[in-house]
């Protein structure tokens, strides 16, 4: 178990171990997540969004960009 002391600024140095698990460099971003009252994750932001390419596998059907913007307006027009 790695531990950390808070400053009285409010800071933390994330221990070596840490920082080599979750792959965090200084300036990469970090994100508190509430998982319970009192309870937190603490998770890396630095991943670019192309790693998530095939985490849903491939669509059903192939939509073109002006099919999608056919639909858009239509369903914004009978929004009004």
């Amino acid at each position: 178990m790695s531990t950390a002391t808070l400053t009285s600024k409010g800071q933390i140095t994330i221990p070596v171990g840490v920082r080599n698990d979750l792959k965090v460099n200084a300036g990469d971003r970090v994100e508190f997540i509430q998982i319970a009252p009192g309870r937190y994750e603490f998770v890396a932001v630095t991943h670019s969004v192309k790693e998530l390419k095939g985490m849903f596998g491939k669509p059903a059907k192939k939509v073109s960009v002006e099919d999608m913007n056919k639909a858009i307006a239509k369903r914004g027009a009978s929004a009004r």
